[in-house]
């Protein structure tokens, strides 16, 4: 029973994972011709999207740990070792994409049309990585 609840919990958490960044592109296709108050609405979606996203990756990075001790897999699955190594990418990419290029998007006289550039770019890799990490959870192929 423990094990199904982590198990839920597990998928849960990669819901939220994913699913704001499935929001955040026609977010991002809006920022080009949204008045300055709207841009600051729309950055804060963004804002508050990657805070969830960091939480619910803690989530997802707890039970999946829990999941791989008490299930029939080791550390030393090819995909688990896969989906570590697109993980721990992702999550430096995830630091380093978002949160800097939001706050330089706020700042004066920026060229907002390539922070939106970056922005949609950003979401796109991203939300691939995402796609990655889940297919190796849900197809567990053998990779070597």
């Amino acid at each position: 029973m423990l094990y199904r609840f982590i198990v839920y919990l597990h998928v849960g958490s990669a819901v939220f994972s994913i699913g704001p960044f499935i929001v955040l592109i026609p977010i991002v296709k809006k920022l080009h011709s949204a008045d300055k108050n709207v841009q600051q609405a729309y950055i804060d979606i963004f804002r508050y999207s990657v805070r969830l996203v960091k939480h619910a990756g803690h989530v997802l990075v707890g039970s999946g740990a829990l999941l791989i001790i008490m299930g029939p897999w080791t550390w030393k699955t090819s995909w688990i070792i896969a989906t570590l190594v697109v993980m721990f990418g992702s999550a430096f990419f995830l630091a380093r994409a978002f949160t800097p290029t939001i706050r330089t998007f706020l700042g004066p006289d920026q060229d907002k049309s390539a922070l939106i550039k970056k922005l949609s770019w950003s979401t796109w890799l991203y939300l691939i990585l995402l796609m990655v990490m889940l297919w190796f959870m849900v197809a567990k192929p053998v990779l070597w």
